[in-house]
This record gives C-alpha cells, sequence and structure tokens, in this order.
C-alpha cells in the first residue's frame, strides 16, 4: 500500500483523510482513506444522481479500505456530514 503521504482521490487527485470507522460496521480496522474535499467532481455529482435514482437529498465521497484496497461510495447528507471523525495525521517522524 502506498505511504499515506501519496494518496490522492482518483477523481480530484486532492489528498485523502484518515477516517474513523464507525464503533459498529462491517468494515475491517480502524479506518478508511475518504476525500473530503467539496470540489470533487465525484461528490459533486453524487447530489444529482442520488436525487434522480432514489430521491433522496445525499451524495457520497470516494472511500478507499487500506486493508483490501476496496473502494466505493461513502454516502453522506450533507457538506459536514461524518468529519467530526476525520482522524488526526500522525506525527511524521524523521528518516
Amino acid at each position: 500500500m502506498a505511504h499515506a503521504a501519496d494518496l490522492r482521490c482518483p477523481y480530484c487527485h486532492s489528498p485523502m483523510l484518515r477516517w474513523a470507522n464507525p464503533q459498529i460496521t462491517s468494515w475491517d480496522g480502524e479506518f478508511q482513506w475518504v476525500c473530503f474535499n467539496d470540489d470533487c467532481p465525484y461528490y459533486v455529482r453524487g447530489w444529482e444522481w442520488m436525487k434522480s435514482q432514489f430521491n433522496v437529498t445525499a451524495s457520497y465521497r470516494y472511500r478507499l479500505e487500506p486493508k483490501t484496497g476496496e473502494s466505493g461510495p461513502l454516502p453522506v447528507w450533507s457538506a459536514n456530514a461524518l468529519r467530526s471523525s476525520i482522524l488526526a495525521e500522525e506525527a511524521k517522524q524523521d528518516a
């Protein structure tokens, strides 16, 4: 797996952020990498797609599961949804 600094969203190339998995989840591990760029085309077009397909006001953010490499949508109901679970970056160690 790539180093954290190298992880970028394939849709907007913004750095991915560590996001804590909920305590009750089927996802393995403690966190996933998520794109929280509000200008990301994946997130922006998600609003219209979710409305047209399911008649809901929601979108999704790109996520990557670090242990398996599985990627896909992380549903959100607002621009601020799930941001409280963004994990602080680990302190970088000098080599």
